[in-house]
């Protein structure tokens, strides 16, 4: 049977944190009027999150990536004007610096009152965001392949994501804490290699039948094929804080299928790795972030992230063409080389600290950063 063509149509998911403009940490319990204005202005394209310090907003299905930044930074935007006028700002980050996760309050919606009751103090420590891609994939069979394939480069994509950091008021030594805080659920990290949609889906039923959960949404893989659309959707990454950086991602992650299916039309593929090999590169990439190396394992060799980055531009350099998003692409090498949000909520830690700022009062300096920059060029 012929493979459907995809139409590698995109859409972005971010998750945002509201926080208190007076203390700096965040707001347990915004009032429903934040939620309501929203809504009045996005329609269905914002709705809550488990927790009620967190908002989150999803885009149209874009056709181009000019389209997807438009419709992101309106987004973003509109949130953030809402949270001004009730004196509240927004971080898109993925932990806050220095707020509890025990003091926060889960939103009172039915399906996360029952997670709630189900996971426990497991998912009541998910003080954290993410951002997801959506890429279009019609065709079922196609979507496992291309799935199986992409999942090398994963560790790619977060090392250049990492925005968290902090945890607690507390440096953690990783560039992306919020993969340590995720993990702790089931059903996350890498996904299994299957060979068609029909395994994927009889393995998926196993879990169903047996009731241990409702459908494939439960799935918190780091790519996954989506549950509600013919879509491949990214997991894996943080949240960028800047606009410039979380569209050059969803840009490579949209290229990085574009490339693959050309090769696959000329039978050629991607070389599948064993999870625990690619396993150690995510967690390089949450550790160092793009200060680091992560094993190329054609060459058998640690490659430093600027150049995996600039070897990555050249080899999506084609596709990047065809699609129109060559500016996107290149920025990838800006962000390997001068640093991610996590860098710059460090430095801007360190130099309060070394200015004379006591630890809680740097961390507060984190947070202004951070609101600076969720709203900045949008």
């Amino acid at each position: 049977m012929a493979i459907i063509e995809p139409s590698f149509t995109m859409g972005i998911e971010e998750e945002y944190l509201l926080v208190d403009l007076e203390t700096r940490d965040l707001v347990q319990d915004p009032p429903p009027d934040v939620m309501a204005e929203s809504q009045s202005r996005l329609l269905d394209q914002v709705g809550p999150e488990f927790l009620r310090s967190q908002i989150e907003v999803g885009t149209k299905v874009c056709s181009t990536i000019q389209e997807a930044r438009t419709d992101l930074a309106r987004l973003r935007r509109n949130v953030a004007e809402v949270a001004a006028a009730h004196r509240m700002g927004l971080i898109a980050a993925s932990t806050h610096p220095f707020a509890r996760w025990g003091e926060q309050l889960p939103t009172d919606k039915d399906r996360y009152l029952e997670l709630e009751r189900d996971m426990q103090a497991v998912v009541r420590r998910l003080v954290i965001c993410g951002m997801h891609v959506h890429v279009g994939i019609e065709d079922d069979d196609l979507r496992i392949d291309l799935m199986n394939q992409v999942s090398y480069f994963l560790p790619h994509i977060l090392a250049a994501s990492t925005s968290s950091p902090f945890w607690h008021g507390n440096d953690t030594g990783l560039k992306s804490y919020r993969m340590s805080v995720f993990k702790s659920l089931p059903r996350t990290g890498l996904p299994e290699y299957f060979s068609s949609w029909g395994e994927y889906q009889r393995h998926v039923n196993v879990l169903v039948e047996a009731g241990i959960i409702q459908d494939a949404t439960k799935l918190w893989w780091d790519v996954r094929p989506s549950a509600r659309y013919p879509t491949i959707e990214m997991r894996v990454s943080d949240i960028c804080t800047r606009m410039d950086d979380a569209i050059t991602l969803a840009a490579v992650f949209v290229l990085l299928l574009r490339m693959l299916y050309r090769r696959r039309r000329k039978n050629q593929r991607w070389r599948t790795y064993a999870n625990m090999l690619v396993a150690e590169n995510t967690w390089r990439a949450q550790r160092y972030g793009v200060d680091g190396s992560l094993m190329d394992y054609g060459r058998g060799e640690l490659v430093p992230y600027t150049q995996l980055a600039d070897e990555l531009i050249e080899i999506l350099w084609r596709e990047a063409e065809e699609a129109g998003m060559t500016d996107e692409l290149q920025h990838l090498a800006v962000i390997a080389r001068e640093g991610t949000s996590a860098d710059r909520q460090l430095s801007v830690y360190t130099t309060a600290l070394d200015g004379g700022a006591d630890p809680h009062e740097a961390l507060k300096e984190v947070v202004d950063m951070l609101m600076r920059e969720t709203v900045d060029g949008i």
